[in-house]
């Protein structure tokens, strides 16, 4: 019985997988339940993100102010499950044929208001400006730990998209690995530079911009535009213009600039799609890519307009039923 968090490699395909036994305990925790019982928390009475719950001041690793009401905007906060944990060092082990060590890691909760009914789609850009500043902020504090490899910074909004709460937030997981699939866009990415002696995300900036068919909006430093081999409806791609491998490396111009375009794209989204499930990621260099010049940093907003099917699990691939340029215009217009 695996009482505290473990990490286990898949032998055949070289994959690494999470296990956090904190997160769902017991097999039948797995049944199906009624809408009513799975549905989101939206009682503000109830929920653990509110100014009024006690307890969880007592896990708050970070607040940012609000300037205008002198108030907290964001918190931050450990997570009450956390699928990792710093407990035990990350020293590989064998077990038989197979290689497992602990769960080391950092899980923490980026609440991003106060205010329980908020989104970022209906904030001001000050209000995003503090949360870009809170994610950056604890980007760089994860990353002082030598032992953490990568930090992943997302957003799930909406059940479909794997939240239980109605209460605005993000989480941030720092890890002591770094997963074959994010090894695997490095590697496609130094294959291109190689290859041709540039960034292949630069040249798709450059394309698109050119193109200008799949182009959402833009600001001076940031393009949204939908991937001409987006994987679902609606797939964005937030990219700073200028080649930057790290999100550490954000300034405080380009956090503004930032906030104001992650503002405009939401929105679209919450008024054109009548606020859809969505995930997004910002999907940035790991430790020791930092300087690459062959990587570039980005944020992805995936609605969760479809399920993938049998073909889709099977195969890796994925089938959109949307057309790029089609889901540009509409978002664009």
């Amino acid at each position: 019985m695996i009482e505290s968090g473990q990490i286990r490699l898949n032998k055949a395909t070289g994959q690494w997988v999470i296990y956090a036994p904190s997160r769902r305990k017991r097999p039948q925790d797995f049944q199906q339940v009624s809408q009513t019982k799975n549905s989101l928390i939206n009682d503000h009475q109830s929920c653990p993100f509110c100014p009024h719950d006690q307890i969880l001041k007592e896990r708050v690793i970070l607040e940012l102010i609000n300037p205008k009401n002198n108030q907290w905007q964001t918190r931050v906060v450990t997570n009450q499950f956390p699928a990792l944990t710093t407990l035990e060092p990350p020293q590989r082990t064998l077990e038989g044929i197979y290689m497992t060590m602990p769960g080391y890691g950092y899980h923490e909760v980026i609440i991003e208001s106060p205010e329980h009914q908020q989104t970022i789609a209906t904030m001001s850009i000050e209000e995003i400006e503090i949360l870009i500043e809170t994610y950056h902020q604890r980007y760089l504090k994860l990353m002082e730990d030598s032992q953490t490899m990568m930090v992943i910074i997302f957003r799930n909004h909406g059940k479909a998209a794997g939240a239980s709460l109605r209460h605005p937030h993000s989480q941030i997981i720092g890890t002591a690995i770094v997963p074959s699939h994010r090894r695997w866009q490095e590697t496609e990415a130094q294959r291109y530079f190689d290859h041709w002696g540039h960034c292949v995300y630069c040249d798709i900036l450059a394309f698109e911009q050119q193109d200008k068919k799949r182009i959402i909006t833009e600001n001076n430093l940031f393009l949204a535009f939908v991937p001409f081999a987006a994987e679902v409806p609606c797939e964005i791609l937030i990219m700073p213009k200028h080649h930057q491998a790290d999100f550490g490396s954000i300034t405080p111009e380009e956090k503004t600039a930032f906030a104001e375009i992650l503002h405009d794209v939401l929105g679209r989204l919450y008024y054109k799609l009548h606020n859809p499930d969505y995930n997004y990621v910002i999907n940035t260099a790991a430790r020791y890519k930092a300087d690459e010049p062959q990587l570039h940093w980005y944020c992805k907003v995936q609605p969760r307009l479809t399920t993938p099917a049998g073909f889709e699990i099977g195969s890796g691939m994925r089938i959109n039923p949307s057309i790029p340029e089609v889901d540009a215009a509409f978002l664009r217009d």
